[in-house]
């Protein structure tokens, strides 16, 4: 049994990580730590645990094997490190840090001290995407021409710390993360970028939107856009030969909700159903299973890096654009 803690009282902690992990049997919720101990008592009324006053208290406890970090993503590292170096597991919220060279370092720690390393790309483990991968590799789009992954979501005012530099904030970081990791799921280890932009309007210190082309060494090409002043979208579209798939939840699929798919061809239009799950329970399962698998372990670190090493890829490319 996997005793876990988290750090910091961040929405999604209390919204949709604590739900799911109350599901797994392998774990054990110790209690959540803050720098106001008052934005606690919420978590502890509903989920139980113990209140931690400050993040340290929560480190120091050597009963807890395991931490969660919702925190802003400029203060990944930071934490990230104190927790790998207090000998816990460590499963952080995306991204997993702000910039390569911090998760080369955290990356190299978790290896020296045995300790494990996840990424919460939740999405990766909804079943609708398995479905998806699978009418690919079985060729009933045909070939694949072109895929189109897209995330965003209205402004939520500049007072969120997605809108805040000195927090790690920016389009990029935030929602640009997930097609970037679903164009390496679906393009494969050979993924590159070869163009990418991002727009900062006037007024505002971070990137709201941006757009990339990624392709790989076989020549499949995924345009990506994601942004954060944008109408809603979350959509994978798929163009092959023969037909185009559209998954207008690929990203965001909540528990008990219905995926579906829709797949047209020159003639008809079907919608698919990709079938009911939850991303957040099948997450914090994988996360146990890298623990227990060596092997898994070694391709959760290689794939941190990667993604890491495309969202800098994008950063650093659209500057000589």
């Amino acid at each position: 049994m996997m005793k876990l803690g988290v750090l910091g009282t961040a929405d999604i902690a209390f919204r949709r990580f604590l739900p799911a992990l109350s599901k797994c049997s392998n774990f054990t919720y110790a209690g959540v730590a803050s720098r106001t101990p008052e934005k606690c008592q919420p978590f502890q009324e509903t989920f139980g645990g113990q209140i931690y006053e400050n993040y340290g208290d929560l480190l120091a406890d050597d009963t807890i094997d395991a931490v969660y970090v919702p925190l802003p993503p400029a203060l990944h590292y930071e934490w990230g490190k104190k927790a790998l170096e207090s000998g816990k597991h460590l499963l952080m919220e995306k991204p997993f840090t702000t910039h390569l060279h911090e998760t080369e370092e955290l990356l190299e720690l978790a290896a020296k001290k045995g300790l494990i390393v996840h990424e919460n790309y939740m999405f990766l483990y909804h079943c609708q995407l398995a479905k998806i991968e699978a009418m690919i590799a079985d060729g009933l789009l045909g070939d694949i021409r072109l895929y189109r992954m897209s995330f965003g979501f209205p402004m939520r005012g500049q007072g969120d710390f997605r809108y805040n530099k000195a927090l790690g904030g920016g389009a990029l970081l935030d929602c640009g993360g997930y097609p970037v990791r679903l164009a390496l799921e679906l393009l494969g280890d050979t993924a590159k970028v070869v163009h990418s932009k991002l727009y900062q309007p006037d007024g505002f210190s971070v990137d709201l939107y941006g757009n990339a082309v990624i392709e790989n060494d076989a020549g499949q090409v995924a345009q990506i856009s994601f942004g954060m002043d944008n109408a809603y979208q979350c959509q994978l579209e798929v163009w092959g030969s023969q037909a185009t798939l559209i998954a207008p939840r690929i990203f965001t699929a909540p528990s008990g909700f219905l995926a579906q798919g829709i797949v047209r061809d020159s003639a008809t239009e079907n919608v698919l159903e990709l079938g009911q799950d939850d991303s957040f329970v099948n997450s914090i399962q994988n996360f146990l299973e890298i623990i227990e698998n060596s092997e898994k372990n070694i391709q959760s670190r290689i794939q941190i890096m990667k993604q890491s090493k495309m969202i800098e890829d994008i950063m650093n490319r659209q500057n000589n654009v």
